[in-house]
């Protein structure tokens, strides 16, 4: 797929079975998963992997119903790419997935998770970007805090609304509408580059912004 021409070492598996136990033999540093699978459906594979394995994933689908890339991202996917897709876009969805893989790891009392020049303390409380504060409402606080645990990963709505709001929200996603516009208006985003993409009718990512592109 162009990738092994970047420097990178490829395996190869023809079937979802093969899949599943090429990851547990050979433990890669990251999964890139077709869905058009012959035997197990890709989806399903991805949940299978998910259930033992925090290598990331990135799922490749002819197929951009929106249904079927929250399933494959409720089923543990960190991203999705779907075809025709160039080959630089999924090469920047590969440097991402393993640069987050390589973080290291916090422990959630006093976790603080650096994007870019964003900076979220959740002991304390506590956004800056650039260095300078930025306040937010307890509900800001948290939505932006569950984003920046998991960096260019896709969260889905259900994910976002559920661990932000409770169990019993899923699918008041105006919510997040209200909510996501707030950040980019405190965080300083540029609306052409924004740093909290929406992904429209699946969720929403945190970036970090390029070095070369100025706030």
């Amino acid at each position: 797929m162009g990738l092994e021409a970047r420097g990178y070492e490829v395996r190869r598996a023809a079937t979802g079975q093969a899949a599943i136990d090429a990851v547990t033999l050979e433990s890669p540093e990251l999964v890139v998963l077709d869905l058009g699978l012959p035997d197990i459906d890709g989806v399903e594979v991805c949940r299978r992997i998910r259930a033992w394995s925090a290598v990331p994933i990135i799922v490749l689908s002819a197929d951009g119903a929106e249904d079927r890339k929250v399933g494959a991202l409720d089923a543990g996917a960190d991203d999705y790419v779907t075809k025709p897709f160039s080959m630089p876009e999924l090469l920047a969805r590969v440097r991402v997935a393993l640069r987050h893989r390589s973080a290291p790891a916090h422990a959630d009392d006093d976790a603080v998770f650096d994007v870019g020049d964003l900076h979220v303390d959740l002991a304390h409380h506590e956004v800056t970007v650039g260095g300078e504060r930025v306040e937010l409402t307890p509900k800001e606080f948290a939505f932006l805090a569950l984003l920046a645990r998991w960096p260019g990963r896709v969260l889905t709505h259900r994910t976002i609304l559920q661990e932000v709001w409770g169990p019993d929200y899923g699918t008041e996603t105006q919510y997040l509408r209200v909510y996501a516009s707030q950040l980019r208006k405190k965080l300083g985003d540029d609306p052409t580059r924004p740093r909290l993409i929406t992904e429209p009718g699946v969720g929403y990512r945190l970036v970090e912004l390029e070095k070369d592109q100025p706030q």
